[in-house]
């Protein structure tokens, strides 16, 4: 990933936390039909270096058949995003010596990746996953509320993917490379769109924008 250094998140565990947040991650692995990628939820084991990702796919799905034995997978998780306004700088009136961009939030985790079969692994994995997603529920959702054969067949239907981390790389892109006029420039007129997705964003760059 092309990493200036004023966008370079180097905090181990901000890079975790955001995994956590933003759990659906694309996983690209490279089989004997060439590349292949798929969107999957992941639970991150953060227990020592940058840890290990566990997911699954529908057995149907036939990238898992490319972790058998091993082989290298990228993971992308995306976090915020959004398109910004040259327009929005003070600096246009200024020199109109400006660009359109777009900020956006990321973080990409590389490692090894083995298909899983143990029935007690994928059984830990899902329950670990829904646990994750339904635990701020006011009543959530739990395995043991679907009957276990049920749940069984489930299992069998699915396969496991672990990936051993060997890095974890983030970049946060939040107009950090603009002077402090211009980053509240960005802030107003992301604000004045109403939208999540830019409220998201206006609440990155005060919380990231400084000079590089």
């Amino acid at each position: 990933m092309y990493q200036p250094p004023h966008f370079m998140e180097d905090d181990l565990a901000r890079k975790q936390d955001f995994v956590r947040a933003f759990p659906f991650g694309l996983l690209v692995t490279a089989g004997d039909g060439g590349l292949m990628a798929n969107g999957i939820p992941w639970l991150l084991e953060a227990s020592a270096g940058p840890g290990v990702l566990r997911g699954h796919v529908a057995r149907a799905n036939g990238q898992w058949r490319a972790c058998l034995g091993g082989t290298d997978a990228l993971v992308v998780f995306q976090g915020p995003d959004h398109y910004i306004s040259p327009s929005w700088y003070p600096t246009k009136q200024e020199t109109h010596k400006v660009v359109p961009t777009w900020n956006y939030a990321m973080v990409q985790a590389r490692g090894v990746a083995r298909a899983v079969e143990d029935p007690s692994w994928l059984h830990k994995q899902i329950r670990g996953l829904t646990d994750m997603m339904e635990g701020r529920r006011p009543e959530p959702w739990a395995v043991d509320d679907a009957p276990p054969p049920f749940v069984d067949a489930q299992v069998r239907g699915i396969v496991g993917i672990e990936i051993e981390l060997h890095s974890l790389d983030g970049k946060w892109k939040a107009s950090q490379n603009r002077q402090e006029a211009d980053r509240g420039g960005v802030v107003e007129g992301l604000s004045s769109l109403g939208t999540g997705d830019a409220a998201a964003m206006a609440a990155l760059v005060l919380e990231r924008g400084r000079p590089a």
